[in-house]
C-alpha cells in the first residue's frame, strides 16, 4: 500500500497500513481525468502484490478527515529505483560516496506507470500543512528525499515555492487536430515519410495480420491471459522480470473506471500480439505491449497507428504512448517538456542536485529544439 497524507482542519487518524474502504469513501466526491488517478487501479496494483513492500513500495497510510475536505497525496516509501522511469541511479550514488544513506526515499508516483496523473487529490488549500507533516515525517524516519514523479499541469502550479527542485525531461505526444480519418492525418506529413507509414502498414496487411479491438467488459478472460504472455515475452526478450502480474491484470478487468483498450494482432484467427491502451478523459495511454511472432513493423502498427486511429475514430485529443523513442518523431508524434518535482533534506545535495537539473534543463531545450529539424510534416499544411 502507499502512504496517502490527507490533511484537514479538525480529525487526524493515525498511519494506517490498508487500502481501506475508509479511504474509497473519502474519494467518493473526486473525478479522476484518467484511470491512474482511481482508487481502483491503486487498489489493484497493491493487492496483487505489484505494488509491496516485497517490490520495493512500503505501504503506510496517513488519514485525516474534515468537513472542510481533504487532500490525499499518494506517497510510497522505497527502497529502489525500480518501476519509477525518472532515473536517479547517480544521485544514490553521490549519497553513497560520502557515506549517507539515499534509501528509504519516499516517492509520490502511480507504480509502474510513467503517466501524468494528479498526486494532489482533493482540496489543494491545505497542502502547505500537508508538505509540513510529510517533511516532519521524513525527519524522523531519517528520509533524505521526496519525489513527485509525472505529476499533472495542476499540480505543478500547487507545488511552485514549496521547496521542490524542479527536473525536466521529454515526452512523446500526439495531437488530434480534428482529423476526419487516418488519411486526412496523413495530409499533414511530407510526401516522403506518408509513403513510408503507407508502406509499413501495408506490410502488416500483406502478412495477413488483421486487428480486433476490444475494451472494458468485452475483453475475455482468455484474452488477457493472452495479453499477459504478450507483455512478459517482452520483458524476456530483453532479459528482465516482469513488474506486474497475471493477477493485476485480471483484477483490473472487473473495474469498469480503469477504461482497458487492447489492440489484438490476429493471425488466422489466432491472437499474435497486442498493445494494451486506456482511455482517459481526453487522453489515451499506451502502457504495455508484446508479440510471439517476430514480425517488421508489427510494433508500429500495434502501439502507434492502431492507437492514433482509435483516437480520431473516437474524438480522442492526445494519445501518450509511453516514455522514449525518437522513432516517434518519424510518426507524427510530437516532443515536449516533462518535470518532476524533488525534496532534498540535505543543503548541500539539495544545492548540487539543484544545479544538475539546471544543466539537464539546458540540454532538454536543446535537444526539443533540435527536433524541430526532423519534423515530419508539411510546413505548408494548415492545422484546422
Amino acid at each position: 500500500m502507499p502512504i496517502f497524507i490527507l490533511r484537514n482542519s479538525f480529525y487526524l487518524m493515525s498511519f494506517i497500513d490498508g487500502f481501506s474502504d475508509q479511504l474509497k469513501k473519502e474519494l467518493k466526491d473526486y473525478i479522476p481525468k484518467n484511470p491512474f488517478e482511481t482508487y481502483e487501479y491503486y487498489q489493484c496494483l497493491e493487492n496483487s502484490g505489484c505494488a509491496s513492500e516485497n517490490s520495493g513500495w512500503q505501504p503506510h497510510h496517513n488519514l485525516q478527515v474534515s468537513v472542510d475536505g481533504n487532500l490525499i497525496i499518494p506517497i510510497y516509501k522505497k527502497t529502489n529505483s525500480y518501476g519509477e522511469f525518472i532515473f536517479d541511479y547517480s544521485w544514490a550514488n553521490a549519497f553513497a560516496r560520502y557515506g549517507i544513506e539515499y534509501y528509504p526515499k519516499l516517492v509520490s508516483s502511480v507504480p509502474f506507470t510513467p503517466c501524468h496523473s494528479s498526486k494532489l487529490i482533493g482540496n489543494t488549500e491545505l497542502l502547505g500543512d500537508a508538505i509540513s507533516e510529510v517533511e516532519n515525517f521524513m525527519s524522523s524516519e531519517g528520509i533524505q528525499s521526496w519525489h513527485i514523479l509525472f505529476p499533472s499541469d495542476d499540480d505543478l502550479l500547487k507545488l511552485e515555492n514549496h521547496g521542490f527542485i524542479k527536473r525536466f525531461g521529454y515526452r512523446y505526444i500526439w495531437k488530434n487536430y480534428d482529423y476526419e480519418s487516418f488519411s486526412d492525418y496523413l495530409e499533414r506529413f511530407k510526401s516522403r515519410q506518408r509513403k513510408n507509414i503507407l508502406k509499413e502498414r501495408k506490410s502488416i496487411k500483406d502478412e495477413k495480420i488483421e486487428f480486433e479491438i476490444l475494451s472494458g467488459s468485452s475483453i475475455s478472460e482468455d484474452a488477457w491471459q493472452k495479453l499477459y504472455s504478450f507483455y512478459c515475452q517482452t520483458y524476456f526478450d530483453r532479459g528482465q522480470r516482469p513488474y506486474l502480474n497475471l493477477q493485476f491484470f485480471k483484477m483490473i478487468a472487473d473495474k469498469k473506471e480503469i477504461k482497458p483498450v487492447i489492440f489484438f494482432a490476429k493471425y488466422k484467427d489466432d491472437f499474435v500480439g497486442a498493445s494494451l491502451c486506456f482511455e482517459g478523459s481526453d487522453t489515451l495511454y499506451g502502457r504495455h505491449w508484446g508479440s510471439n511472432i517476430l514480425l517488421k513493423n508489427l510494433h508500429f502498427e500495434a502501439c502507434y497507428y492502431q492507437g492514433i486511429e482509435y483516437c480520431i475514430n473516437n474524438g480522442i485529443s492526445y494519445f501518450d504512448p509511453g516514455i522514449q523513442g525518437e522513432h516517434k518523431l518519424r510518426r507524427g508524434f510530437e516532443v515536449s517538456k516533462k518535470v518532476s518535482m524533488h525534496m532534498i533534506s540535505n543543503k548541500d545535495f539539495r544545492d548540487a542536485i539543484a544545479s544538475f537539473c539546471k544543466d539537464e534543463e539546458n540540454e532538454i531545450n536543446r535537444y526539443i529544439e533540435s527536433c524541430k529539424a526532423y519534423t515530419p510534416f508539411n510546413i505548408d499544411y494548415r492545422i484546422g
